[in-house]
């Protein structure tokens, strides 16, 4: 009986080692074929050429290549900011679309103002450039602007689009390119125009600028591709997602207003609502003098725009944002 134990221990052992050494072995090589992360990311295919405001752009040479794709990559991967621009896009491109149309601007430049102020109305820079096109308060009174204490249109939607249209026309008058417009519009004319001369080269998209010049044409370029067909780009939206239009009745005002807030009562609305729909008003009253315009248009939304409510449907501006189930 000791032998048969003394024979039959070391042969146990050794078998249960080989299952363990196998078991690691195999349980090793499983590991190495799973991925570290359960998502994968796949860098984005950059097409020969696009197209901006009727001007092509071949994108085979390797900065122009290699500039689009950094962009078209940030848009696609930076996913809560994307979403965001596409829900917005619905409710202000029916603003913005026609304004443009009527002052033979091509519509491409709707995205200008997507990269200039992400859609938000009320932004801000640090460098003090405000509202949905981004204008500074010294450059915006020469285009018909007012900029006061109690009164800034440049967050005035309607009104800063007009007036972007006015230095857009200008500044194509003065290129013939909608390329180097665009890009003026973030360096300025002067800056352009001085080193088309200085690098003594035509092209706007040849010039050696600062970073953020030289990204923001591309920037513009990498959106409207991913606006024109989002589910490609894996952003998968339906009607429900987009935000609503705001329906409004406009008031002409001709007197002065001297406590908003009560105003807003009167309207059926809380100051608050009063200022997100009129961020042009800056002060708690509106003054009506000499020194200021004869009179104001306020916006009041009506009611039923202020709320989403269970099984009524969203107006879908463009069919190409949502898929359908």
């Amino acid at each position: 009986m000791k032998r048969v134990l003394l024979f039959t221990i070391p042969v146990v052992c050794v078998c249960v080692l080989a299952f363990v050494l196998l078991s690691n072995n195999s349980h090793s090589e499983t590991e190495s074929k799973v991925p570290y992360v359960l998502s994968m990311t796949k860098s984005i295919d950059i097409p020969e050429k696009v197209d901006f405001a009727g001007e092509e752009i071949k994108l085979d040479r390797y900065d122009l290549h290699e500039r689009f794709d950094r962009e078209i990559n940030g848009f696609t991967y930076l996913h809560s900011t994307t979403l965001l621009l596409i829900k917005r896009a619905n409710r202000y491109f029916p603003i913005i679309e026609p304004i443009l149309k009527e002052n033979g601007i091509p519509e491409d430049f709707k995205y200008l103002a997507v990269i200039e102020s992400s859609l938000d109305h009320r932004a801000v820079s640090s460098a003090g450039a405000a509202g949905l096109w981004q204008f500074m308060p010294k450059t915006a009174p020469g285009y018909g602007l007012e900029v006061s204490s109690e009164v800034d249109e440049r967050y005035s939607i309607e009104k800063s689009t007009r007036a972007a249209c006015k230095y857009l026309k200008e500044a194509y008058n003065k290129y013939g390119s909608w390329t180097s417009v665009a890009m003026s519009y973030n360096a300025g004319q002067g800056r352009i125009s001085g080193e088309l001369d200085k690098q003594q080269v035509d092209e706007s998209l040849d010039l050696w600028l600062v970073s953020e010049t030289s990204r923001y044409y591309f920037r513009m370029l990498a959106i409207k591709l991913l606006f024109e067909n989002p589910s490609k780009y894996g952003f998968i939206l339906t009607e429900k997602d987009l935000y609503k239009p705001i329906e409004f009745t406009k008031v002409e005002v001709t007197e002065s207003i001297p406590d908003l807030a009560s105003f807003a009562k009167e309207k059926g609305l809380t100051y608050a609502q009063l200022k997100d729909f009129n961020s042009w008003l800056r002060d708690r009253k509106l003054t009506i003098s000499a020194k200021s315009q004869s009179s104001y248009t306020i916006l009041i939304p009506t009611q039923e725009s202020l709320y989403y409510k269970k099984g009524s449907k969203v107006r879908v501006h463009d069919k190409a944002w949502i898929s359908h189930d």
